[in-house]
């Protein structure tokens, strides 16, 4: 399915489906939905980032976590983050939901973020198998260096990307 043709769920507050819009009217019109990140480590406690690929509709070039999407109307969410994870990245592996928060961000291409969002994690150790519409690159990177590393080079950095570590962080969770 196309990206603008894709419908994604809206959502009040308490995730509660309200509607669903296709994904492109959704974004350009700042409506709260429903959507995920997923962070996946390996057993050294690396984290597996990607870079988004520079053709993506929003925030293309930047550095981000394993995977992001939005489940489909229709669909639930596990689901979703199985098919993202693998159209994405190429890969599979058990996940489990951390926590969840709401944020809006402005993005470029005059497109804005409102999500629920919720935040997943797994592991795994092997490479993925990228698929060049999503991803550009991929690395493992300790927390520590990339704590480093967004503090020097923010705009390297998509933004829920930072979001979501400052929560992970409040909340004492462990995503890297």
């Amino acid at each position: 399915m196309l990206p603008d043709k894709e419908q994604i769920i809206l959502v009040d507050e308490n995730d509660i489906q309200v509607g669903a819009m296709e994904k492109l009217k959704t974004h350009g019109k700042g409506l709260l939905h429903r959507a995920f990140s997923i962070f996946v480590r390996n057993d050294k406690g690396e984290c597996m980032l990607q870079k988004r690929a520079l053709g993506k509709y929003h925030s293309g070039g930047l550095w981000s976590n394993t995977c992001c999407g939005h489940p489909r109307d229709g669909e639930d969410l596990e689901s979703a983050a199985h098919r993202r994870l693998n159209e994405e990245m190429g890969l599979d592996c058990p996940l489990r939901e951390v926590f969840t928060l709401t944020y809006q961000a402005n993005l470029d291409h005059g497109l804005k973020e409102n999500e629920f969002l919720h935040v997943l994690v797994g592991a795994y150790d092997n490479g993925p198998v990228l698929n060049p519409e999503e991803a550009d690159d991929w690395k493992w990177i300790p927390e520590d260096e990339l704590k480093k590393d967004i503090a020097k080079n923010p705009n390297n950095y998509t933004q829920w990307f930072g979001i979501i570590l400052k929560k992970a962080e409040e909340k004492n969770i462990a995503l890297t």
